[in-house]
């Protein structure tokens, strides 16, 4: 039986945790023996592990993570872009599991877990290595969201988030590590989306290397339409209204995620829905508290946190449509679990989203950057004839490409090449 061993930094903690969770249940129901260890383990799910065997190395861990994120705000600039430094780390590799598996599949590994010292150490097992590439840090000199920043495509350095920005700054510093760390290593990459794998590409740290374009899974049995009037009910929402729903809403001053031409494109569609305004409602949820959100121009409802998946999956079955403003994501979940209930989404034409998203067919791309296309998006979607149609299609994109059963097949037929005499050659590029 093939054994996979998934390292992640932590547990369902964030986009990746998630990606990285579902995945492997989707390999165990394909007979794979998948198992996830943890650098910093939340939760209480007893198969999956983590390197802290005691009370006291967890206590340790949890304090390296926060030392490493407080000290890491001293060579930053005062802006949400997330940058990781390589200062701390720790071996994996004289864990059994780490020892006993045919393939290594890495994850998300910052925040002190497998820094390019630890990550080099990987090569004395001399097993094949898979990566999946959740943001951009893993080929740049530390950033996760890059924006119009090319430096990736050198070797980093005059890093605009650095204080002290210079051409050997400590982005090039971390570049060099990493390449460093990287020569010594057979590294497969998977790229969930289109775009990641073409920044891949452009990169001067893994240009060069074998990109497989493999997306993410989720739990389309929980993740599914339901009545619409009903789903609305048991949310305590209004039937009668439409319900547009978006997910952690931060303040005006978090670029990443595009506030602004948010809220400029819902003060727009009020403006040009005039009485009829009155029957639009605004669902927030993942806000932490309702203190430092924006002044919405529609009635707004804001459920905080929803760590229940059943829960979250009748959020998005009762609503009519999704916004998602972001500026740069690799493949968004909250797009694909919105699908795969049924609700159109309407999003900027960035990153991963347009793998998901099909232009006036499940959704609306809107044009980089403009809210007046964000706000066309919201009128198509409110006067669109057929809204069965259109849910049919948006849950048949996530069964046509993203069910658990076609990506696990993905993932085992790239691992079985790597485990056989004929496996390919390092440099190529292929869709699995």
């Amino acid at each position: 039986m093939l054994k996979v061993v998934h390292l992640n930094t932590y547990d369902g903690n964030g986009g990746a945790g998630r990606a990285c969770m579902r995945l492997n249940r989707a390999l165990l129901e394909q007979q794979v023996d998948s198992k996830i260890i943890v650098h910093y383990k939340f939760g209480n799910d007893p198969s999956i592990k983590t390197f802290n065997t005691n009370i006291f190395k967890k206590y340790y861990t949890a304090f390296i993570i926060i030392f490493e994120r407080s000290l890491a705000k001293l060579y930053l600039k005062p802006v949400r872009t997330p940058f990781s430094f390589a200062w701390f780390g720790r071996s994996v590799i004289k864990h059994p599991d780490v020892k006993n598996a045919d393939i290594i599949h890495l994850h998300w590994v910052n925040h002190s877990f497998l820094n390019p010292k630890h990550l080099a150490q990987l090569a004395k097992l001399n097993k094949p290595i898979v990566w999946t590439f959740h943001d951009s840090n893993a080929f740049t000199g530390g950033c996760h969201v890059r924006y119009t920043c090319t430096h990736y495509q050198q070797q980093c350095g005059n890093c605009p988030l650095l204080k002290n920005e210079a051409q050997d700054d400590q982005s090039q510093k971390i570049w060099v590590q990493k390449n460093e760390a990287y020569q010594k290593l057979n590294i497969n990459i998977v790229a969930p989306s289109s775009w990641m794998e073409e920044s891949v590409k452009l990169s001067s740290l893994m240009g060069g290397r074998s990109i497989h374009q493999i997306p993410n899974t989720l739990e389309t049995n929980i993740f599914k339409p339901l009545n619409k009037k009903q789903a609305k009910e048991q949310a305590g929402l209004n039937p009668d209204k439409f319900i547009f729903l978006t997910g952690f809403m931060p303040s005006r001053k978090d670029l990443h995620k595009g506030t602004q031409y948010l809220l400029d494109s819902l003060d727009l569609l009020k403006q040009r829905l005039g009485e009829n305004a009155e029957n639009i409602e605004l669902v927030v949820f993942g806000n932490r508290n309702t203190e430092d959100v924006p002044d919405f121009p529609f009635k707004t409802t804001f459920l905080g946190t929803i760590s229940d998946d059943e829960k979250l999956a009748n959020c998005y079955a009762a609503a009519d449509a999704f916004l998602i403003p972001s500026l740069e994501d690799n493949l968004p979940y909250t797009v694909m679990e919105s699908l795969a209930c049924g609700t159109p989404v309407i999003a900027f034409t960035t990153g991963g989203i347009p793998d998901m998203v099909r232009h006036n067919y499940n959704g609306y791309l809107a044009e980089y950057r403009s809210a007046q296309s964000l706000t066309a998006g919201m009128e198509w979607v409110i006067s669109y004839p057929d809204k069965e149609k259109l849910e049919a299609q948006s849950r048949l994109t996530v069964m046509d490409r993203f069910a658990e059963r076609i990506v696990a097949a993905k993932h085992i037929q790239l691992y079985k090449a790597l485990t056989t005499p004929a496996k390919k050659k390092k440099g190529t590029s292929a869709d699995v």
